[in-house]
């Protein structure tokens, strides 16, 4: 079941992106565990055992003249739950939202050696818009920041 994030799902998705973190996914620094994890914009996959990721979507930029569109700021799936179909339904629950919020679009960043990702967001309907060549330096080596979106109209 796909449902809005709650108040008593807060420590279990901040350990969730503590586990989940890495430099495959994310130029930032690794969440600290008392960072506290914003619930806004969150859509969590429930299932018999407990939280099996996350979606989060929000505003792509702080503009009014941009309110149309509408942003995948973080996805993630528990590593026992991946390539189950979490994180498909989790963007299918996404593209819902965002189409009842009133978007035309929704964008996505992914990083370029997220070879799983890419493939996830472009069999979604996602394609690629645009990239920031070498923008990361992770791990030693230089990583290509992509840019994704799809209709929604």
């Amino acid at each position: 079941m796909i449902r809005t994030a709650l108040p008593a799902d807060e420590p279990i998705l901040r350990e969730l992106d503590r586990v989940t973190w890495s430099t495959l996914h994310s130029p930032a620094p690794a969440p600290a565990a008392d960072r506290p994890f914003e619930l806004d914009g969150v859509l969590v996959a429930e299932l018999a055992d407990g939280l099996a990721g996350y979606v989060k979507l929000g505003q792509a930029l702080p503009l009014r003249s941009s309110e149309h569109i509408l942003e995948i700021k973080g996805l993630s799936v528990a590593p026992e739950h991946r390539r189950r179909g979490v994180g498909r339904a989790l963007i299918g629950a996404a593209v819902q939202q965002a189409r009842a919020a009133g978007a035309r679009r929704l964008m996505l960043r992914v990083l370029g050696h997220n070879l799983g990702a890419r493939e996830l967001y472009a069999q979604c309907g996602f394609e690629v818009e645009g990239v920031h060549r070498e923008l990361f330096l992770l791990d030693g080596r230089y990583v290509d920041d992509i840019w994704m979106a799809r209709s929604l109209t």
